[in-house]
C-alpha cells in the first residue's frame, strides 16, 4: 500500500488493521484447489503482504506457483524520501518479503504511483501479464470503495481493480475461459466482502516475516511503533479466525469476481 499525502484516505488509517467481514448472511466456501498458477496482480508495493500473503505462503507450500505483478514501485509511499530514491527500496522490500512466503518471480510495470489511471495503457499492460504469465487463477487487491464505514480504498487500488476486471473479462470474451489457452477460470479479490476463505493455520508467522522486510516503508509510516509489531497486528487482524470456518483456524478471505 501506499500513504502519499495527496490521498483523502490516509486520515484513516485503521483501513490497514482491518479485519475483512462478509456483506451478506450466506456462508463462505472454501477457496477453489483445481488449480496450479497464480497471478497476484496489486498496484503497490506491500499489498499482498497487507491482505493475502498468508494464503500464498499456503499455497506455495502445496507446490502451485504464484507470480507478483505490481502496478507501480511505490516510490511515492515513503514521506521525506525521493521517488528516485524510494522507487528501488521499495522494490527489494518486496522482493525479499514475496521470497519469504514462496515467490521468486515479481515484476514492475512502472506505472506512477498515486496517479494509477484505468486507461487503455494500464488495461494494455495487465492483459499483457495475465497472456504471458498464463494463470489458472488471478487475485488482486479489494477495489470496493470502502473496507468498512469511515475507512475509503485508495484511489490506486480502486483504479487498478477496474483495470484487472476490464482486461480480464477482455480475455475472456476474446477466445472463452480456457486455461490451457492461457486464459484464467477464475479471478478473485483479497476483500472485505468475503465469498471464499483459505485456512491459513501454520502460515501466519511467515506472513508477519514477509510484512516485516518491508521495514523503511513501515518505519516511516509509523516511527512509534516497532516494525514487526505492526506487522504483526496487520497481518493477525487480516487473518482473524471466522465462526464457522475452518475449525476456528486463521483464515484469509477473498472474494469471487468472475466468472
Amino acid at each position: 500500500m501506499n500513504d502519499s499525502p495527496d490521498r483523502p484516505e490516509n486520515a484513516a488509517q485503521p483501513e490497514k488493521a482491518t479485519s475483512p467481514a462478509s456483506s451478506d448472511h450466506s456462508v463462505p466456501e472454501a477457496f477453489p484447489t483445481d488449480w496450479t498458477r497464480g497471478l497476484v496482480l496489486v498496484a503497490h508495493p506491500d499489498d499482498p503482504e497487507y491482505g493475502m500473503s498468508a494464503a500464498v505462503a499456503r499455497w506455495t507450500a502445496e507446490g502451485r506457483s504464484i507470480v507478483y505483478v505490481l502496478a507501480s514501485s511505490g516510490e511515492a509511499g515513503i514521506e521525506g524520501m525521493a521517488p528516485a530514491i524510494a522507487g528501488p527500496i521499495r522494490e527489494e522490500e518486496q522482493r525479499r518479503s514475496s521470497a519469504i512466503v514462496g515467490v521468486d518471480e515479481v515484476e514492475f510495470l512502472g506505472f506512477p504511483d498515486s496517479r494509477i489511471v484505468n486507461n487503455a495503457e494500464l488495461r494494455d499492460a495487465v492483459a499483457d501479464a495475465i497472456r504471458r504469465h498464463r494463470p489458472d487463477v488471478v487475485i488482486s487487491l479489494y477495489s470496493g470503495e470502502e473496507f468498512g464505514p469511515g475507512m475509503p480504498n485508495q484511489s490506486d487500488h480502486m483504479e487498478f481493480g477496474a483495470a484487472v476486471g476490464a482486461a480480464y473479462d477482455d480475455l475472456v470474451a476474446a477466445v472463452g475461459v480456457d486455461a490451457a489457452e492461457g486464459r484464467p477460470q477464475m479471478w478473485f479479490e483479497s476483500s472485505p466482502e468475503v465469498t471464499h476463505y483459505v485456512d491459513v493455520k501454520g502460515f501466519v508467522e511467515p506472513a508477519v516475516d514477509a510484512l516485516a522486510e518491508h521495514s523503511e516503508y513501515l518505519s516511516v509510516l509509523d516511527p512509534e511503533t516497532p516494525v514487526r509489531d505492526q506487522a504483526r497486528a496487520q497481518v493477525e487482524a487480516v487473518c482473524a479466525s471466522r465462526e464457522g470456518l475452518a475449525g476456528g483456524n486463521p483464515v484469509v478471505g477473498f472474494r469471487r469476481m468472475r466468472p
